[in-house]
């Protein structure tokens, strides 16, 4: 079998050379790109005749994988698999998996982080220390004993949960499903509407999809408490961007952000560039030395796993 990796993983030589040699010594052709491309035409070259492929987070368009006649898996190094045309998948029968899970700590402690930021100020204290001043208007506010509100409880979201409620806080939901990971955290699940109305911490950790896009819009942020925090880790267009940012002008809200519509650098006329009572990191929640080496891990163990007669991760075309 003919495997190709389309763009580096983020991962060193070396570790790369362990996890080819797995395949090579099976027999199997193993083929690695060092640059990733969104050149359609630079893609079909180098899928050409590729049995599996291994991708991360940039996309594969539907001509790249029609092009390729022997194509029958893709093993994505990323969670969603929304870059890639699904349609063109189903057409030739081609099946996914994902690296679901790699990033799950990675993703929860930024979370963390950003509430612990916007309460504490210290992105603030550390300008303010910076430019030779003192803690005049930064006294914070504790972690212990807010109510926190999780809309997604998967994976990601459970393990944020877990966390807040070790910094003792209390825990309410919001998902399409009740999970017993969640209700063993002790979550209570309520409406969307009184997640957003109780909560002094909202944390977002649901994936886009058609239904969830624009799910925190205006009427939902107005909904929040005078001071209450917004944390979006998971996708930037789940969040109405123009009406967080009004909201944060306001002075309403505070927000911590690692999503965005499109990934930074963001244009100077983006809504949300600087406005006040907002910490911002650009899209690094999943992106830690020990997640990236597991993320690798995982999108050769699809591939290993796949070869063998069977298919772990799974990912379905009407998900």
């Amino acid at each position: 079998m003919k495997i190709v990796l389309l763009e580096p993983l983020g991962i060193s030589q070396e570790s790369l050379d362990k996890l080819a040699e797995k395949l090579t010594k099976q027999g199997h052709e193993f083929t690695a790109y060092d640059s990733f491309s969104t050149d359609t035409e630079e893609l079909k070259k180098r899928s050409e005749g590729a049995d599996a492929l291994i991708i991360a987070n940039h996309p594969l368009p539907g001509e790249v994988i029609r092009a390729d006649k022997n194509l029958k898996f893709i093993s994505v190094a990323f969670v969603g698999i929304d870059h890639v045309d699904l349609e063109a998948c189903k057409e030739k029968k081609i099946k996914i998996s994902n690296t679901g899970g790699y990033c799950n700590d990675a993703v929860a402690e930024l979370a963390i982080g950003l509430t612990l930021d916007c309460l504490r100020n210290i992105s603030a204290g550390n300008e303010a220390v910076q430019a030779g001043k003192g803690k005049g208007g930064l006294q914070g506010h504790e972690l212990a004993g807010k109510t926190v509100g999780i809309v997604g409880t998967g994976a990601i979201g459970c393990r944020t949960a877990e966390i807040f409620k070790a910094f003792g806080c209390k825990l309410i939901g919001y998902s399409r499903s009740q999970k017993a990971a969640a209700l063993d955290l002790g979550l209570e699940y309520k409406s969307l509407d009184e997640v957003m109305g109780e909560a002094d911490i909202v944390s977002i950790h649901t994936p886009l999809t058609p239904e969830t896009k624009g799910l925190i819009g205006k009427k939902e942020i107005g909904e929040m408490k005078e001071g209450a925090i917004l944390i979006n880790t998971a996708r930037g267009p789940v969040v109405d961007t123009e009406a967080l940012a009004a909201a944060l002008k306001e002075g309403r809200i505070k927000a911590g952000l690692d999503v965005f519509d499109q990934d930074p650098p963001l244009p100077a006329d983006y809504p949300l560039i600087g406005v006040p009572n907002l910490v911002c990191s650009p899209h690094v929640g999943f992106d830690t030395k020990e997640s990236i080496d597991r993320r690798a891990e995982m999108a050769f163990e699809n591939v290993t796993a796949w070869l063998a007669g069977r298919q772990v991760r799974t990912m379905l075309y009407d998900k």
